[in-house]
């Protein structure tokens, strides 16, 4: 995965080696990533702890997916980052693939009306609604999982070459929104979801600050680097009239 300001790479075989360094590298550190996650959330059963840690690896890699794209602009020697974040963006999309399949077999049991927030009724032998936050924000990541698959898809020199490069850029503008919806989706299970008033309420999540902080910090470098932008463009309009 990508991101809008990509610019197309025309695929050639002398970058095969750096390409398959970059994604050997990113598999290490996202392991590494998983790893230190499940440590962080220790205390909790082992289907938690790893649905966790492998939704807090791929939050993680998306943030720096979206960071690694518009710092250039800020800082010209980060450039030379650019062309991690496919593999960044790719790997992001698969740790974001287990979390939810580990949420499918260890929490609902593959009872999809279960995933939605319903329950089934014991006497009633009916589905009623029971969670109605639980059921929108999982709503919520399955569009963004869905998203994120197109992304994926089109992550590769060859969709480049066959989607031309004005149609793989529209696709991965939806970056952003698949950006938007995994951020909803994290801080309804990091702030709302475990302030049910019926049942015991655990300890807050100790990643919550590092979560408010790294949202905060995407959203800093995009707006700053948007600024730049306009201002490059108005300047260069201004030039043109002007000669």
């Amino acid at each position: 995965m990508s991101t809008a300001e990509d610019a197309p790479m025309t695929p050639s075989r002398s970058n095969r080696p750096r390409t398959l360094n970059r994604h050997v590298v990113v598999v290490i550190a996202t392991a590494a990533l998983v790893y230190g996650f499940s440590l962080v959330h220790g205390q909790w059963s082992p289907m938690h702890r790893w649905n966790r840690a492998f939704g807090d690896a791929a939050v993680l890699l998306l943030a720096v997916t979206m960071t690694v794209g518009t710092a250039p602009r800020l800082f010209r020697a980060s450039a030379k980052w650019l062309a991690w974040r496919r593999e960044l963006g790719i790997y992001s999309v698969v740790l974001a693939t287990v979390h939810t399949v580990i949420i499918l077999d260890g929490w609902v049991e593959w009872d999809f009306f279960r995933l939605f927030g319903m329950e089934l009724h014991p006497i009633d032998l009916q589905y009623v609604m029971l969670q109605h936050g639980f059921g929108l924000a999982n709503a919520i990541g399955i569009l963004a999982l869905g998203i994120g698959f197109i992304l994926l898809l089109t992550s590769s020199d060859r969709a480049v070459g066959f989607l031309g490069a004005t149609s793989w850029k529209t696709v991965q503008m939806t970056a952003l929104v698949f950006w938007a919806l995994v951020v909803a989706h994290t801080a309804y299970f990091l702030y709302a979801h475990f302030l049910s008033f019926h049942r015991a309420t655990p300890d807050p999540n100790s990643l919550q600050f590092w979560f408010a902080g790294l949202v905060l910090l995407v959203f800093f470098f995009r707006c700053i680097a948007f600024a730049q932008t306009v201002r490059a463009k108005a300047s260069h309009r201004r030039a043109k009239d002007k000669g």
